[in-house]
């Protein structure tokens, strides 16, 4: 079984639809990391204080097959066609360990999409 790792930065007031979202498109799950970064423009400030958004990394491992699908379902419900709202890409995973216990369910979930 191949995998695909999908990494999103979203803004944190969409992080849960954009999670909710990709499981719906197929994602088991999602790990979210909280953080910040820069863009082309820099923050604002007061009184020397950033006034940054908070942003989420949202990390999902995913079967090669619904990456595609699952990033669509991101860009959509993410709104990355309006300026600032987030990026995500898709990196390719070469070797996988942990998903030993889920490895049954992964297979079930094959065998239904192909009966």
């Amino acid at each position: 079984m191949r995998f695909k790792l999908i990494l999103a930065s979203v803004k944190a007031d969409i992080t849960d639809p954009v999670v909710d979202a990709a499981k719906e498109a197929g994602a088991t799950g999602a790990t979210i990391i909280p953080g910040r970064g820069t863009g082309i423009k820099e923050a604002k400030t007061f009184f020397g204080l950033s006034l940054e958004a908070q942003t989420d990394i949202i990390l999902l491992l995913v079967e090669e097959h619904l990456a595609t699908k699952i990033l669509d379902v991101i860009k959509k419900t993410g709104k990355f066609h309006e300026p600032g709202t987030g990026i995500a890409f898709v990196i390719p995973v070469e070797h996988v360990v942990g998903l030993e216990s889920q490895m049954e369910e992964f297979k079930k979930e094959v065998r239904k999409s192909y009966f």
